[in-house]
């Protein structure tokens, strides 16, 4: 495997925002302005489907801190949370990683959650038996 760029060794220690025993919410100077961040183990794990028990709960434990700290800090009006799983699932960093997207009402898709996404008529799979 290369460099992880999620690793801990690899980190930027100005992105860590918040940390655990078992994992670290960061946020790039991008991303940061609007409050996006993302939480991730801090051991190696491909996607989501490998942590272990005690890295839920940790995950967790760092989703409620990271939700009151983005709200003290910018107010966001709404949340979208998830977790992209192998090329197909839109995964780009194959270190598994959540995504904490602070919402706001005056958003061009402001009310669209995850699924509007999935649900355009442009995404329909061609000759899937769901189509029919």
């Amino acid at each position: 495997m290369d460099v992880c760029k999620f690793c801990p060794g690899s980190l930027n220690a100005k992105e860590i925002i918040l940390q655990n025993a078992d994992c670290v919410f960061i946020q790039n100077v991008e991303s940061a302005e609007n409050g996006l961040g993302l939480i991730l183990p801090r051991v190696h794990r491909e996607t989501v489907f490998e942590l272990a028990p005690g890295e839920w709960a940790a995950t967790l434990e760092l989703l409620k801190e990271a939700k009151e700290y983005l709200d003290n800090k910018h107010q966001p009006d709404g949340y979208n949370v998830g977790w992209n799983c192998g090329a197909i699932g839109g995964q780009h960093i194959f270190h598994a990683h959540m995504h904490v997207i602070p919402r706001y009402g005056d958003e061009p898709f402001a009310g669209k959650g995850i699924r509007y996404w999935f649900a355009r008529e442009e995404n329909k799979r061609i000759g899937s038996k769901f189509n029919e």
